[in-house]
């Protein structure tokens, strides 16, 4: 990208200019504009997965994910345009009803964080069904119950600790982080590494 010049795109009304290689996602939050997002984390590949990022681009007819979508010159993004908005409360809100309602988990957490600053009290959605506990690992606790399946642990384990034990399986209402083949933790072959509790 040695050479490449800064791109200039209207953001929320405001030129910025994103340098070489940067996202919407990546852009704004370098410039102050907050845009929710739950799955992305800096330094790992984008995936896009939560959609809690969602902006509208002017002239497309969908919502973009703004974390793995790179701005042209010109493009005109809003992040809290009412569209864009709705569509980042409503996939806030969803995740939110995943979450154990009164459970001793802190309540500073991305979810809860970007949950206060849409204004989303509480989820009208009928939880799904919470995997058990997976406490066969010595060193490392394995609680799903608070998992909104962003796959940062998947791609810790994959990309930066390149040990592949931990994967996504089933579908839909049944999908779930794994280990090598939904074994437990503690019989699998991940080496404690913890990276993927830091991701």
């Amino acid at each position: 990208m040695a050479g490449e010049e800064p791109i200039s795109f209207d953001l929320d009304g405001t030129t910025v200019r994103a340098l070489p290689g940067e996202t919407i996602l990546q852009a704004a939050l370098r410039t102050g504009t907050e845009i929710p997002h739950l799955c992305y984390k800096d330094g790992y590949r984008a995936d896009g997965n939560c959609r809690a990022c969602v902006v509208e681009i002017k002239g497309e007819r969908t919502l973009a994910a703004s974390c793995c979508r790179t701005p042209s010159s010109g493009m005109n993004v809003a992040t809290k345009n009412e569209r864009a908005r709705h569509a980042q409360r409503l996939v806030v809100e969803l995740l939110k009803s995943d979450v154990q309602q009164g459970s001793d988990y802190s309540p500073a957490s991305e979810l809860d964080h970007w949950a206060s600053f849409l204004g989303v009290d509480k989820a009208r959605f009928r939880p799904r069904q919470q995997p058990l506990r997976d406490l066969s690992n010595p060193a490392i606790a394995v609680n799903l119950d608070a998992c909104i399946q962003c796959t940062r642990c998947v791609r810790a384990c994959r990309e930066e600790q390149v040990n592949d034990v931990i994967g996504f399986a089933y579908r839909g209402a049944e999908s779930s982080i794994v280990f090598d083949l939904d074994d437990p933790m503690g019989a699998s072959t991940c080496v404690s590494c913890g990276e993927c509790v830091q991701a």
